[in-house]
């Protein structure tokens, strides 16, 4: 029976975090002994359905400390590379820079393959002085660098020159796993007003103040409209300080993180993204999948990989900014014949990142068998 340790940083959210817990339940499933290990030193819980076979084991209660300092940095590094030894893991797997370049360097010397994958367009997102230094120090380490697009293996080719690329994306996988909270969107807007819906974490990479605000240009020329982002964030605060200012607070809903997010697609008319970067979209492949036309900024990876110029939906280059979403919004939201067509196109995603096709990728990159 094949071993496999499964490190990432937490178990709370993210896009990272729901493919970590779907192939965890896939390998189980097939057979092998997974155990799953959140390193985040707050701990948290795990909020994705997972198989009752998978081992969860929590970093923070084999270190017992929360401090970040050099000892308790050693200390986390240990405890990871004790539960290699006690495992016996015949493969490592893990996600995320941080817990990628920790991974590295407790296994080092070990004998275990390492495969370690980006979860996001590493350029886009700064993580510190030291830890891009560390990063190209340590990546040439790992039997596989697992990138999300072509783009991303470009940066990883010119940055990390030793490193051993592959490009596996994420995959679509449906019905969507429901957990709490479920929130119905008839709570939040009457049935008969249209929904442009936005996804992800409040935070100031998503640039839902840019949405916001091409949502309030086009208020008025479309009153049956109402557009609802769902998600949480540090941005909450300023967000909701602009919708009042504008005086959309009944046109533009917050109702935070939603565990039922599948019915929220299903009542959408439309989705829009306005990230300033992303890895592979995880919210905007479930939007298409469920047959949302999607207006996205063009921002350096995923939307393209995603929407088809003029077929599943339009792409907005970045420095048209508010006014560029405004211009395809009012496309769409003014065309249900337009919508409709491109709906019929959207949902063909399901077939191209299904999670047979995805998980089967994954298998192979690990060397993996069936019934093996």
């Amino acid at each position: 029976m094949k071993k496999i340790l499964f490190f990432v940083s937490s178990m709370q959210g993210g896009g990272a975090e729901r493919v970590a817990a779907l192939l965890c339940n896939r390998w189980v499933v097939q057979g092998y002994k997974v155990t799953l290990v959140p390193t985040f030193s707050g701990r948290g819980t795990c909020i994705y359905p997972l198989d009752g076979r998978v081992n969860l084991v929590y970093l923070a209660d084999r270190v017992g400390t929360t401090r970040k300092n050099p000892l308790s940095m050693l200390q986390r590094l240990w405890a990871m590379r004790q539960l290699v030894r006690e495992t016996r893991a015949d493969v490592v797997l893990s996600f995320l820079p941080h817990v990628n370049v920790a991974a590295l360097v407790a296994t080092r010397g070990l004998g275990v393959p390492v495969v370690v994958s980006e979860r996001t367009y590493p350029p886009a997102k700064q993580i510190g002085p030291i830890w891009p230094r560390l990063r190209r120090a340590v990546y040439p380490w790992a039997k596989r660098v697992v990138m999300q697009t072509a783009s991303g293996l470009d940066w990883l080719a010119r940055e990390t020159p030793g490193a051993r690329g592959v490009v596996v994306p994420n995959p679509c996988v449906l019905p969507l796993p429901e957990a709490e909270p479920r929130i119905l969107p008839e709570t939040i807007t009457r049935a008969e007003r249209k929904i442009l819906l936005g996804v992800g974490r409040l935070g100031e990479e998503k640039q839902f103040d840019l949405l916001i605000a091409a949502f309030v240009k086009l208020a008025a020329r479309f009153p049956d409209w109402d557009l609802a982002i769902l998600g949480e964030g540090e941005e909450r605060a300023a967000l909701e300080a602009q919708i009042a200012a504008a005086g959309m607070a009944d046109r533009v809903h917050l109702p935070g993180r939603i565990g039922n997010i599948g019915d929220w697609y299903q009542r959408a008319d439309l989705y829009a993204m306005s990230s300033r970067f992303e890895g592979f979209p995880n919210s905007l492949l479930e939007a298409l999948a469920h047959g949302l036309p999607a207006v996205s900024l063009d921002c350096a990876t995923g939307p393209s990989d995603l929407i088809r110029e003029g077929v599943n939906g339009f792409l907005v280059p970045p420095e048209a900014g508010a006014d560029g979403l405004v211009a395809r919004l009012s496309q769409l939201m003014a065309d249900p014949d337009l919508r409709a067509d491109m709906s019929a196109r959207a949902s063909e995603v399901r077939d191209m990142f299904s999670f047979a096709k995805v998980g089967a990728m994954w298998d192979g990159l690990l060397e993996f068998k069936t019934g093996e």
